[in-house]
C-alpha cells in the first residue's frame, strides 16, 4: 500500500514536470469550472481582507486590535473589557479633574457631565463591537475556517488525481504497461474529484442570501451605534448650553486690589540674614523704626587672631 501511494506520488511528479517543462498537455476543466475558481479565489482573498479591515475599524491601535480578538471569548460572560477605548480614558480625565475644581466651580462641573457622556460613549463603543464580531466577522470567520478550507481541499485533490489520471494516459499512449483497470480507476477518481470541487464551489457561490445577510447585520450596527451616539452628545451639548447660560447669569464680585500691609503676611527669614520689615520691625531682638535698610556707623570688628607660629618666628613659650 505505501509503495502504491509513492508510485502515484512519483507520477503526479512526473506529469507536472512535463507539463511545466515538457509542453505536455494535461486534462482541460471547463470554463464554467475554471470562473467557479477565480470567483473563490475573489471571495477569499476578500473575506480575508474584509476580517483584518473591520478589526482595524473597530480599534484602530494594534495594540489594542490584538487584546479586541482576545476578549472575544469574554463576550457574554459579565467581564469587562481588556483595554480602554480612547473615548473613556478622555473621559475618565474630565471627570477627575472637574471633580477636584468642586462643585462651586461651573467649569468644572460642565467637565463632569462630559466626561460622563464619553465613558458612555465608551460602552457605546464595546456593545458595537461585540454585535459586529458576533454577527459580522464570526459567521466571516466560520466561512474562511471551513467553507473555504473544504473547498480548496477539494480542488488541490482534483489537480492531485488530475495529474495523476493525465501521467497514465500519456503511459499508455507512449505503450506503457497499464491495464484498463488501472486506467478506469485514475479516472472515476478524476470523476469523484471534479463534482466534489465543483459542487462545493457551486454551493458556496449560490450563498448570496446568508452573506448578504450578514453585510445588513453590519450595517444595522453601525447605524444602532450612531444613532446611540447622537443621542449622547445631542443631551450634553443641550445641558452644556444650560450650564454656559447659567453661568453667564451668575453675577461675579469685582476684584478689589489689596495691600501687602492689609494681609497680614508673614515674613520669611533664617536664622544668618537679618530680619528686616518695611515700616519697622525687629532686629537682632531691638525694636526698629527705620527705613527698609539698616546700617550701623561702626563697623564691626573681627575677632582678634593670635598669629600662627612658624620655623622662623616660632611663638613665645
Amino acid at each position: 500500500m505505501a509503495f502504491a501511494g509513492l508510485k502515484k506520488q512519483i507520477n503526479k511528479a512526473n506529469q507536472y514536470v512535463s507539463e511545466k517543462i515538457g509542453g505536455a498537455e494535461g486534462t482541460k476543466f471547463t470554463e464554467e469550472y475554471m470562473e467557479m475558481e477565480r470567483k473563490i479565489d475573489l471571495t477569499s482573498e476578500l473575506v480575508e481582507e474584509l476580517i483584518v479591515k473591520t478589526k482595524e475599524y473597530l480599534q484602530p491601535n494594534p495594540a489594542s486590535r490584538a487584546k479586541l480578538m482576545v476578549s472575544t471569548k469574554l463576550r457574554g460572560t459579565g467581564k469587562t473589557h481588556a483595554y480602554p477605548q480612547p473615548e473613556g480614558v478622555l473621559g475618565e480625565s474630565m471627570v477627575k479633574f472637574g471633580t477636584d475644581l468642586g462643585e462651586e466651580s461651573p467649569f468644572g462641573q460642565s467637565l463632569v457631565e462630559a466626561g460622563e457622556a464619553l465613558k458612555q460613549l465608551a460602552d457605546i463603543k464595546y456593545a458595537l463591537e461585540d454585535n459586529v464580531k458576533q454577527n459580522f466577522l464570526e459567521p466571516l470567520t466560520q466561512l474562511q475556517n471551513k467553507d473555504l478550507r473544504d473547498v480548496l481541499h477539494h480542488r488541490k485533490k482534483l489537480q492531485g488525481r488530475r495529474l495523476d489520471y493525465d501521467c497514465k494516459k500519456r503511459k499508455q499512449l507512449k505503450g506503457g504497461h497499464l491495464t484498463e483497470e488501472e486506467i478506469k480507476l485514475a479516472e472515476d477518481k478524476f470523476e469523484e474529484s471534479f463534482n466534489l470541487a465543483s459542487m462545493g464551489m457551486f454551493n458556496l457561490l449560490q450563498n448570496d442570501v446568508e452573506q448578504i445577510s450578514q453585510l445588513h447585520a453590519l450595517a444595522e450596527a453601525f447605524c444602532e451605534y450612531h444613532q446611540q451616539c447622537a443621542e449622547v452628545l445631542q443631551g450634553l451639548t443641550e445641558r452644556l448650553l444650560e450650564q454656559k447660560a447659567e453661568a453667564a447669569a451668575h453675577e461675579h464680585e469685582p476684584y478689589e486690589p489689596k495691600k501687602l500691609s492689609d494681609l497680614n503676611l508673614t515674613t520669611i527669614h533664617d536664622d544668618v540674614s537679618p530680619m528686616v520689615e518695611s515700616g519697622g520691625g525687629i532686629f537682632n531682638g531691638e525694636p526698629h523704626q527705620n527705613s527698609l535698610f539698616f546700617s550701623s556707623s561702626a563697623p564691626t570688628a573681627s575677632p582678634a587672631r593670635s598669629p600662627l607660629s612658624s620655623p622662623v618666628n616660632p611663638r613665645p613659650a
